[in-house]
């Protein structure tokens, strides 16, 4: 019997739940040098106008862990990427723009007009990413990262979304 089709599924993205916060938790020690702990992203799940996606494997048989995740913030008719982080063995498959296309889409529901992001000037995937997605640099700010693989700037990116 082939099991293809188990692979080649592509992720589901869905409200984080209590229980995933310590496997989101390992994926952010994974992609970043400062790591947040179950507890910190607890406390950032509970406060008012913010959201967690997790995209999970697709899989009806055996495990459905958790790939990535998104965090979102949302104030008035604004919203902000708190960030996004997808496990660096799982990268290179869609993952990123799955959970951004899924955030976007909420965040579109939900009215608000504008999103937000810093990202790290030398993150060239990051990049690639979101100005794919249509986000326009409107700002930087210097020295920003201090673990960056570049001189640290961060650059400030606006998507439209009316």
């Amino acid at each position: 019997m082939s099991f293809w089709w188990f692979w080649t599924q592509p992720p589901i993205v869905e409200e984080a739940l209590d229980e995933d916060l310590p496997k989101l938790a390992d994926i952010h020690a994974a992609c970043f040098t400062h790591k947040w702990s179950a507890g910190d992203l607890a406390r950032m799940k509970a406060q008012d106008g913010v959201v967690i996606l997790v995209a999970r494997r697709a899989s009806p048989y055996g495990t459905r862990a958790p790939l990535g995740f998104l965090i979102l913030r949302k104030a008035a008719d604004e919203a902000e990427v708190i960030t996004i982080a997808v496990h660096p063995r799982q990268r290179g498959r869609g993952i990123g723009k799955k959970l951004m296309d899924a955030g976007l889409f909420r965040l579109y529901g939900d009215r608000c007009e504008q999103v937000f992001l810093e990202v790290d000037a030398a993150n060239e995937a990051a990049l690639l990413l979101y100005r794919g997605l249509g986000f326009k640099e409107v700002g930087q700010r210097k020295g920003y990262y201090s673990d960056s693989g570049g001189d640290g700037t961060a650059l400030v990116m606006r998507l439209d979304l009316r």
